[in-house]
């Protein structure tokens, strides 16, 4: 493997492998308000929720690497303590990217991406109109990381508001993740777009101790066919298939087929990592454990 020491890796380098490991990132589009009441709005990655009893999103404002300068929202937020935390969806992604300029501060970012400003509630930032959720925030602690180019300075804020657009809600009244269709930063150039087959559901009930690795059957656990993840996912069950369900499992053609073969014990794993693609685990099981008994 390659090994990076941050001591000799210039900041720039490091950076980008920083990002390019640590990924993907949500976006945080945060618009702020300096004291003459000029308007900022610019995205940042690194990003995430930390707690929801209180309210808290993190963000982090870097100074620059190439001069150890600071940011028009830094110093906003310095300012007046306050935030909106816009989300990025596909549809907006070119425009908050070009929010990214190094504009002067008295120019305004909505006006040059072509996005609208709508008053907030309870703080004086504007919200972005097109954002499919903007969080209002009143900031708690900014905490400095360093004072070298490249050091962050971590933005802590709690949500005093938030805004849903109603569109991007199922019939439950919950973001449904192929609505609001996020956009995640990756390293460099590179982002992931948050919907359609990128979305995997993954069923793994977090009271119910699953068996683990170390009860698979050494066969099972050793096959040529079946991928970590599938070994995950028979490692979740919470008990091994009962010897019932293996005899009824025997008797069904698909599997009656697959024990003619020249090599059942192979063709069984194939025909059971059929069934976890349909996240059939109990059946799959059935079929797994009956490979240990040829």
């Amino acid at each position: 493997m390659k090994v990076i020491d941050p001591k000799s890796t210039s900041t720039k380098d490091l950076h980008q492998y920083l990002l390019g490991a640590i990924a993907p990132r949500p976006i945080a589009f945060a618009s702020t308000v300096d004291e003459h009441g000029n308007h900022n709005l610019a995205p940042y990655s690194f990003f995430n929720c930390f707690s929801s009893n209180p309210p808290i999103l993190v963000f982090s404002s870097n100074r620059r690497v190439s001069d150890n300068t600071t940011k028009d929202t830094l110093h906003n937020i310095m300012q007046t303590r306050e935030v909106v935390i816009n989300v990025v969806n596909y549809n907006i992604v070119r425009q908050m990217a070009l929010t990214s300029v190094d504009y002067p501060s008295e120019v305004s970012e909505f006006k040059k991406a072509g996005l609208t400003p709508v008053p907030s509630d309870l703080v004086k930032p504007m919200r972005v109109e097109e954002s499919p959720a903007q969080m209002e925030c009143k900031v708690k602690e900014i905490i400095p990381l360093g004072e070298e180019g490249g050091a962050g300075h971590l933005i802590i804020c709690e949500v005093v508001r938030m805004h849903i657009q109603e569109s991007v809600l199922d019939e439950d009244g919950k973001i449904n993740p192929h609505k609001i269709d996020l956009m995640g930063r990756m390293g460099r150039a590179f982002y992931v777009r948050a919907s359609g087959e990128s979305i995997h559901k993954i069923f793994q009930p977090f009271n119910v101790p699953g068996i683990g690795f170390d009860a698979l059957p050494e066969g099972i656990r050793n096959s040529r066919v079946l991928t970590g993840n599938n070994l995950g996912m028979l490692a979740s069950l919470p008990e091994a298939p009962a010897q019932e369900a293996i005899d009824a499992v025997k008797q069904e053609p698909a599997v009656q087929e697959a024990l003619t073969t020249d090599h059942p014990k192979r063709s069984l794993h194939l025909l059971a990592q059929k069934e976890l693609a349909k996240e059939e685990k109990g059946r799959a099981a059935s079929i797994a454990w009956l490979s240990e008994q040829l």
